[in-house]
């Protein structure tokens, strides 16, 4: 059953405020991919903090046209397109959906929205290198960490040198 003119403006009024809500958007096409592959995959996205919404070209075209994006060429895949999108992750998104691909030969990185800019396949693959967000937590508590780590090892040797040296003092009056 074909859908109305209201529903249809009810699916993108539905999927533009989900693209405002999003941090990093990546679109898709996935005709060679299977609905069960499909479900692994939103089910990995869930866990990151995203989504993936099935849009058909034309609707996806106005939805850009509206934001001003320009970039995203539909002409050339076919079936409709995946906008993934990352809640929590600017990467998350890019990260998921490429490591998906890597089994799935069939979903195709056609673009994405990054702060409000259209971005390149390259670009959303470079993106796919970067560490999480978690990660670079990590490794900024870790670096801000060290330096205090190695100043108590630093007054550690001063004290356990200290102790050396009048033992040996002590050793030496005997």
């Amino acid at each position: 059953m074909a859908k109305t003119k209201e529903q249809k403006k009810q699916a993108l009024d539905k999927l533009n405020e989900k693209m405002d809500q999003a941090k990093g958007i990546v679109f898709s096409s996935f005709d060679q991919v299977g609905v069960a592959e499909i479900e692994t995959l939103r089910s990995e996205l869930r866990q990151n903090d995203s989504e993936m919404v099935v849009v058909k070209k034309s609707l996806l075209k106005k939805i850009l046209a509206e934001r001003k994006i320009e970039g995203l060429n539909t002409e050339e895949s076919k079936g409709n397109f995946g906008v993934i999108m990352g809640y929590q992750d600017e990467v998350a998104p890019a990260k998921v959906t490429d490591k998906f691909k890597k089994t799935n030969e069939g979903l195709v990185f056609q673009g994405g929205i990054l702060e409000g800019k259209y971005i390149s396949i390259e670009e959303i693959q470079a993106l796919a290198l970067l560490p999480g967000k978690e990660e670079l937590i990590v490794k900024v508590i870790g670096s801000l960490n060290a330096p205090v780590s190695n100043f108590v090892g630093v007054l550690n040797g001063v004290l356990r040198d200290f102790v050396g040296v009048l033992n040996a003092v002590k050793e030496s009056k005997e």
